[in-house]
């Protein structure tokens, strides 16, 4: 429990960093052709840095509450035929499996 905690603030203190520092990152990384050419014509990188850090973020936190399993399946349960975020993955893969057959 105090691990997960842990990790989960690191993920976060690291997504702060990302978006307090973009112009660190961006001078030391180098920019990003795709963020550039499709976010705007200047500081598409900078956003995107700023995107990443805010989804690293919300990750972080996630981890650290013990949510990121409930969100997980609540996000992408339709693509394993999962219809209840509370049911447990395992026995709602082999009721899948079970229905293939």
């Amino acid at each position: 429990m105090i691990l997960r905690i842990l990790l989960g603030l690191v993920i976060v203190a690291v997504g702060f960093i990302f978006v307090w520092k973009t112009a660190w990152f961006q001078q030391n990384v180098g920019s990003i052709a795709w963020a550039e050419e499709k976010m705007a014509s200047m500081g598409g990188s900078r956003l995107m840095y700023k995107l990443i850090g805010i989804l690293l973020m919300i990750i972080g936190i996630l981890v650290a509450t013990d949510l990121y399993r409930t969100a997980f399946i609540s996000l992408f349960g339709w693509l394993f035929g999962i219809k209840n975020p509370q049911e447990d993955v395992y026995t709602s893969l082999i009721r899948g499996f079970r229905r293939l057959s």
